[in-house]
């Protein structure tokens, strides 16, 4: 075999191998982002129109976020804004709207403690979804239903809906997650909580039904309370 045939030879042999590693190191990437965000993978393929550029949309966010000065909680803000949660919760049955701006509100405030930028709602959840992937659905989901109330076209199922999504975002950005980024993102369900958040649903809705079938107002007459250490 002549030296220039065997040149020939070792030159395929080094442009297959890297085509061989470049294909490896793309889709074990494509894994490693898939695995990180699960649906908001999916989402960003369809809002980008390629798998590429969601990708290297994806990785930007990473790249941004890891710019941040993102800090955990400490024991006290952790302790703070759980015991404001429980207030939420509470005015759930006598004002669910409020209920709902206030949930809103405490999330976004949580954002900022920790670092995360708060201007733009869109800037927030591409942000958030860097560590916080798996409640991601349930920000934008609450916020929907939150627009929707705004219009008179969310219904009391709706609004308790809202308050189960913002509670697991809420939950979640107590964690410090960006700090054992090996650790799956899976929301804490609080199942007290939510049987609770669904009776809430259930007197507000009862009371309503009565005032309309009876035709008498009801709003001066005393709002049940809720149970504030409901049992298991």
């Amino acid at each position: 075999m002549s030296q220039t045939a065997l040149i020939g030879i070792l030159v395929a042999l080094v442009v297959i191998g890297g085509i061989v590693w470049f294909l490896i190191t793309q889709r074990r990437r494509t894994e490693a982002l898939k695995s990180q965000y699960g649906p908001e993978y999916s989402r960003a393929v369809r809002e980008a129109g390629s798998q590429r550029a969601a990708e290297q949309e994806l990785l930007k966010r990473q790249e941004r976020v890891e710019q941040l000065d993102i800090r955990p909680l400490v024991a006290e803000q952790r302790e703070g804004f759980a015991h404001r949660w429980r207030s939420i919760q509470a005015l759930f049955v006598d004002d669910p709207s409020g209920a709902i701006s206030r949930a809103d509100a405490l999330v976004e405030e949580v954002m900022r403690v920790r670092g995360y930028p708060v201007a733009d709602f869109d800037r927030r959840t591409a942000d958030l979804s860097v560590y916080h992937a798996a409640v991601i659905d349930n920000y934008r989901g609450a916020r929907e239903i939150a627009e929707r109330h705004r219009r008179n076209a969310a219904t009391t199922e709706d609004l308790r809906k809202a308050m189960m999504y913002y509670r697991a975002l809420f939950q979640d950005l107590l964690e410090d997650r960006e700090n054992a980024p090996d650790r799956a993102a899976e929301p804490v369900v609080d199942r007290r909580v939510e049987r609770q958040i669904q009776r809430d649903a259930g007197r507000v809705a009862d009371r309503t039904a009565r005032a309309v079938n009876d035709g008498r107002e009801r709003a001066d007459q005393p709002i049940p309370r809720i149970d504030r250490n409901p049992r298991p």
